[in-house]
C-alpha cells in the first residue's frame, strides 16, 4: 500500500447467521399509524328498541388527516429497531338473556404507546328492566328511560345520540356515536324513527381511501311502526347487524316489539392497527438500509410500505 493510502470502511456487516447486509447509516425509521379500536356490542331486547353501539376510538398521525371526535392528526413518530407489540381489540360482545342484558365495550388497540379506547356498548331493555349505555371510544346511543346519549373520549370520538321517551314516537333510541359524527337522535315525530350510527372517518393510509369507525344503528318499538335508524358510514351495523370486522364500527341494534321474539343484541366490528413508511426517495435509502422489517399483512402503494393488523401480533424491525 502507497504511503498515505487508507482503507475505506466496510459498509457491509454480518448478522448471527452469517447473512451479509448493508448497515444502516441512520436506524431511526419513520413511522405513520391508523390505530382503531373494537366498536361495542348492543343489548338484549324482550320488546323495545335499542340503542346502538358506539364505535371503537380512532387515532392517526398521517400528515392532513384527521383523528376521531374532530381531532387533527397527531405528532409525527420515529421508531428504532425493535419488536413492537401490535394489539388489535375485538368487537364488544353482544349481550343475551343472563346478566343485565347489556352489550359489552369493544377492546382496545394500541402500537408503540398509541391507545385507542374501545367503542361503548348499548343498553338492554329487559320487560321491565331497562340497563344504561356505556361511555366508550364513541358512546352508545341512549334508550328512552336514560336519554342522553353516552360520550365518546375526546380526540377518539363522538357521543352517541339520545333516546325519546314517548308512546306516539315509539320510544325511539339513539345511534351509536361515530368516529367521524355524533349518533342520531331519536325523532320526536311519530314516524320520524330512531336514531342512525354516526359517520366513520376516511384515511388513504393504505393508498386507497376507506371510511372505518361508524356507530350502530339504533332501534324502536315496532309495534308503533318499524321506522328504525341505519349504521353509519364507515362499518357501523344496520339493525339487527354486526359492526363489520376490521373496522371498528359498533353494532346495530336488535329490533324489537310488534310482535317479534325477544333476542340478543350483537357484536361490534373487530379493531385494526394499520403503520406505513416511506421506502422510496434518498431519505427512506439511507434509513432503511439494512433493515428487516415484518408484521402483519404486507403491502405497497407508491413510495409507501404498508402492515395491516387485523389480529394481535408484532412489528419487528431488525
Amino acid at each position: 500500500m502507497s504511503r498515505g493510502a487508507r482503507t475505506r470502511p466496510s459498509t457491509r456487516v454480518s448478522d448471527w447467521s452469517g447473512t451479509r447486509k448493508l448497515a444502516s447509516a441512520k436506524t431511526n425509521l419513520s413511522i405513520e399509524y391508523l390505530v382503531i379500536a373494537g366498536g361495542g356490542g348492543t343489548g338484549y331486547t324482550s320488546a323495545s328498541g335499542i340503542g346502538g353501539g358506539g364505535a371503537g376510538g380512532y387515532r392517526t398521525n398521517v400528515s392532513g388527516q384527521t383523528s376521531g371526535g374532530g381531532a387533527s392528526a397527531e405528532a409525527a413518530m420515529t421508531v428504532t429497531p425493535g419488536t413492537y407489540t401490535v394489539t388489535v381489540g375485538g368487537g364488544g360482545a353482544k349481550g343475551d338473556a343472563s346478566g343485565d342484558g347489556s352489550g359489552s365495550n369493544g377492546g382496545d388497540s394500541s402500537f408503540n404507546g398509541i391507545t385507542s379506547t374501545g367503542g361503548g356498548g348499548s343498553g338492554a331493555a329487559r320487560n321491565s328492566y331497562v340497563s344504561a349505555g356505556k361511555t366508550g371510544g364513541s358512546g352508545a346511543g341512549e334508550s328512552q328511560v336514560y336519554g342522553t346519549g353516552k360520550a365518546g373520549t375526546a380526540n377518539q370520538g363522538y357521543a352517541g345520540g339520545n333516546g325519546v321517551d314517548a308512546s306516539n314516537t315509539g320510544f325511539g333510541c339513539g345511534g351509536g356515536g361515530g368516529a367521524g359524527g355524533v349518533g342520531g337522535n331519536a325523532s320526536t315525530a311519530s314516524s320520524g324513527g330512531a336514531g342512525s350510527g354516526g359517520a366513520g372517518v376516511s384515511s388513504n393510509i393504505t393508498g386507497s381511501a376507506v371510511t372505518r369507525g361508524g356507530g350502530g344503528a339504533g332501534t324502536r318499538n315496532e309495534s308503533f311502526g318499524a321506522y328504525n335508524g341505519t349504521g353509519g358510514s364507515g362499518g357501523g351495523g344496520n339493525p339487527d347487524a354486526n359492526g363489520d370486522a376490521n373496522t371498528g364500527g359498533g353494532a346495530g341494534a336488535p329490533r324489537g316489539g310488534n310482535a317479534l321474539s325477544s333476542k340478543a343484541g350483537f357484536q361490534g366490528g373487530k379493531g385494526v392497527v394499520i403503520v406505513r413508511y416511506l421506502t422510496s426517495g434518498a431519505e427512506a435509502t439511507a434509513r432503511q438500509s439494512g433493515l428487516t422489517i415484518t408484521g402483519g399483512t404486507i403491502t405497497t402503494s407508491g413510495s409507501y410500505t404498508i402492515h395491516t393488523f387485523n389480529d394481535t401480533s408484532s412489528l419487528v424491525i431488525s
